[in-house]
């Protein structure tokens, strides 16, 4: 699975310098698919995209499948070839959402630029696991699985209340301190002078620790539905989603699914009250009121407070 990454000079994901949020949300999306896909906010040159795709390769071994922002219906569903109309032959093309169920993942940037109508399209397709296509003579229905990322630059625009609640998880690109600028620097000119060498020491370990991290995350894929969730702890999902003033029920269930996939990640028997503290940002950012309305998605010792009864 390492092979087909060293000729995509995409920076390794265990090379990436910080974002350990953003890298916690994909990786946990990824052992419990049910959760539904990550939006990642972030101002222009935070990495968002390097982060994505060096995920996609690390865990699928190719770059995820790019929706482009002027995307149609036919190149979101799929059509008709029209070639092979011209022709007078009635041939299908497949459409991206069918490519990323081969590939593994749909990477869709700046979502808050696309029309809403392609956005619901996608999310009920990954919310169902079906893709039901019926237009201009086509009516097939199709079961379908992939990692779902997008990503938006908050300064370009915001995304409706009700989009925004259909990701499962949301995270905030970090800007790196003075030591992370410093050691992202010396990464990416290695990296990039690596590149031209004929057998690289530094690439092939940097692969193999890619590996390694994969497996332990297939792993926690499949130990996931032994993790427990016990009844005490499903209360506190309910009750920190209460106090946090989520809107509506969606967030508390992605708290309980979000905590079940970090404890699987930890190879723990069932879910403990420090999981469901570490994934709550995650989890909750997104669903409160202000930033429904546009406010930042921030979550930080504020929120934290309200909750502390909760948690000791």
């Amino acid at each position: 699975m390492s092979e087909p990454a060293r000729a995509v000079p995409i920076l390794p994901y265990s090379r990436i310098v910080g974002q350990d949020e953003l890298k916690l949300a994909l990786e946990l999306n990824f052992i419990a698919p049910g959760i539904g896909g990550v939006l990642i906010a972030g101002q222009r040159g935070t990495a968002k995209s390097t982060v994505v795709r060096a995920f996609a390769l690390m865990t699928g071994g190719r770059l995820p499948v790019t929706l482009p922002i002027n995307a149609t219906d036919d190149r979101v569903l799929g059509g008709w070839e029209l070639d092979a109309l011209m022709r007078g032959e009635a041939r299908r093309q497949a459409g991206l959402l069918e490519e990323a169920h081969a590939k593994g993942m749909l990477y869709v940037d700046e979502v808050n630029l696309l029309d809403d109508h392609i956005v619901n399209i996608i999310l009920d397709v990954v919310s169902t696991g079906v893709l039901s296509v019926q237009r201009e003579g086509i009516d097939t229905e199709t079961h379908v699985s992939f990692g779902l990322v997008g990503t938006m630059n908050p300064e370009e625009g915001s995304l409706r209340a009700q989009l925004l609640d259909r990701f499962g998880l949301m995270v905030t690109a970090a800007e790196l301190d003075i030591e992370e600028r410093h050691r992202m620097i010396t990464i990416v000119l290695t990296f990039e002078e690596e590149l031209e060498a004929v057998d690289s020491a530094w690439l092939r370990a940097a692969h193999e620790e890619n590996g390694r991290l994969r497996e332990r995350l297939l792993a926690a894929r499949e130990r996931l539905t032994e993790v427990r969730l016990e009844e005490d702890v499903s209360r506190l999902c309910a009750e920190a989603a209460a106090l946090s003033g989520a809107v509506g029920q969606r967030g508390d269930l992605l708290v309980a699914k979000a905590a079940r996939a970090l404890a699987a990640r930890e190879s723990a028997r069932r879910v403990e009250p420090r999981h469901v503290h570490r994934v709550l940002p995650l989890a909750l950012r997104h669903r409160r009121p202000e930033s429904a309305h546009g406010a930042e998605f921030a979550w930080g010792p504020e929120e934290y407070a309200v909750l502390a009864g909760l948690f000791g």
